[in-house]
């Protein structure tokens, strides 16, 4: 049997590291030598019970990467639009490689569904967001990787924790160091999970001793819909719908903040695409709408918000479940944005500036749309008289200019 591992804060990917503003720090930039520091990390893993032998083939000749450092530090040029996020991950490719692993893994995948509730489509769609089906799993040691943002100052405690549970999944016995592979951010496996989501909910899938979240199928799908089932999801529901907004909708009540059941919903005149009553259920719901007012709208339930435990980008979450929906027959999304117009990162930063010089408080001018220059934004279109959809377009960046 293998030890249980000391159970850590629940933490994914990217839920912990977007939020985060760059500052001008490097390695260098750190007054402790790398060695120092490493032989104090050594002395603490030595005081949590980690192995020598662990410790030597984990640590020994371990050098800082400079290419983490860089990749860390890099901004896009230009925000992601809808358009292109959804173009690049859900392709006919993709839906029918989806497909074609749903029905070869279907025994597996049923076996884990009568465990955890989790329907299949939906472990394949995480599956194929995360790793595009284990085949882009990150190229980087993630011992190297994660010593590397734990010497770094700026986000040193997070990072360090990570490294020290890394270690400890290593001293169990789930893979060896040199075969502990990820992101350069220590995202690992098939499912880009951090260790520290690794130790609090990773299974051994197939009863082997270890959990191997690289190569094993039964531990990629028991531990994502571990992951999934105790984040809340709910296995009789969907993640969602697209539906159409009537010409008079209040724009202020998009967003995951407000809540209805669905009969309110349709009260006020929201309905499916085919322009069909939405159903009649007792469900709660949210609209979100991605692209703005003149892009496509979605009606989404509690596995969205489950969803965003995992990643809490609102792409990444209707992403997945619109990918899902595709596996399953479902209709391509019907009110694509014509010519979604991406802003650059300097456009972000004037907007800002510009929302704040108005008296519309974006907070701190550091070109990331957060939730303070969305709200900003629509205190602006209310006052404007315009749809208070909260979207940074290059056309509200117009309207402010003038």
């Amino acid at each position: 049997m293998i030890p249980a591992m000391k159970k850590l804060p629940r933490l994914h990917l990217f839920c912990a590291l977007v939020a985060f503003t760059i500052l001008p720090v490097s390695v260098g930039a750190q007054q402790q030598s790398f060695q120092e520091w490493l032989a104090e990390l050594r002395a603490e893993a030595r005081e949590m019970g980690i192995s020598e032998s662990t410790l030597s083939a984990a640590l020994d000749d371990l050098q800082p990467v400079e290419r983490v450092v860089d990749l860390d530090r890099s901004q896009p040029e230009f925000m992601q639009t809808f358009t292109r996020y959804i173009n690049l991950r859900i392709t006919p490719l993709q839906i029918a490689r989806g497909r074609a692993l749903l029905e070869e893994h279907a025994t597996l995948l049923s076996r884990v569904q009568q465990r955890y509730g989790v329907q299949p489509h939906y472990l394949v769609s995480f599956w194929a967001l995360e790793s595009n089906y284990g085949a882009a799993t990150g190229g980087f040691t993630v011992v190297s990787a994660l010593a590397t943002l734990a010497y770094d100052p700026r986000r040193a405690d997070f990072f360090r924790r990570e490294l020290l549970t890394a270690l400890r999944i290593i001293d169990d016995g789930h893979i060896p160091a040199e075969r502990m592979t990820g992101s350069w951010a220590g995202a690992m496996g098939q499912l880009q999970f951090l260790p520290s989501t690794f130790a609090s909910y990773a299974v051994d899938g197939d009863n082997d001793g270890r959990i191997d979240i690289w190569n094993s199928l039964p531990d990629v799908f028991h531990s994502a819909a571990n992951f999934l089932s105790k984040s809340g999801w709910q296995g009789d529901e969907r993640w969602g719908r697209e539906v159409v907004l009537p010409e008079s909708f209040d724009y202020a009540l998009s967003g995951t903040r407000v809540r209805k059941r669905l009969d309110e919903w349709r009260a006020l005149g929201v309905t499916r695409v085919n322009g069909g009553p939405l159903p009649a259920v007792d469900m709660e719901g949210s609209i979100v709408i991605p692209a703005g007012a003149d892009g496509p709208a979605f009606l989404v339930y509690n596995n969205y918000r489950t969803t965003l435990v995992w990643n809490r980008s609102t792409f990444y979450a209707i992403s997945v479940g619109h990918l899902a929906d595709r596996f399953v027959g479902g209709a391509p999304i019907q009110r694509m944005p014509a010519n979604e117009q991406a802003l650059s990162r300097n456009d972000v930063l004037e907007l800002q500036e510009l929302l704040n010089q108005k008296g519309f408080d974006a907070g701190p001018v550091d070109g990331i749309l957060g939730g303070q220059t969305r709200n900003a934004i629509r205190d602006y279109q209310r006052q404007a008289g315009s749809p208070q959809d909260g979207y940074a377009s290059y056309g509200l960046l117009e309207a402010l200019r003038n």
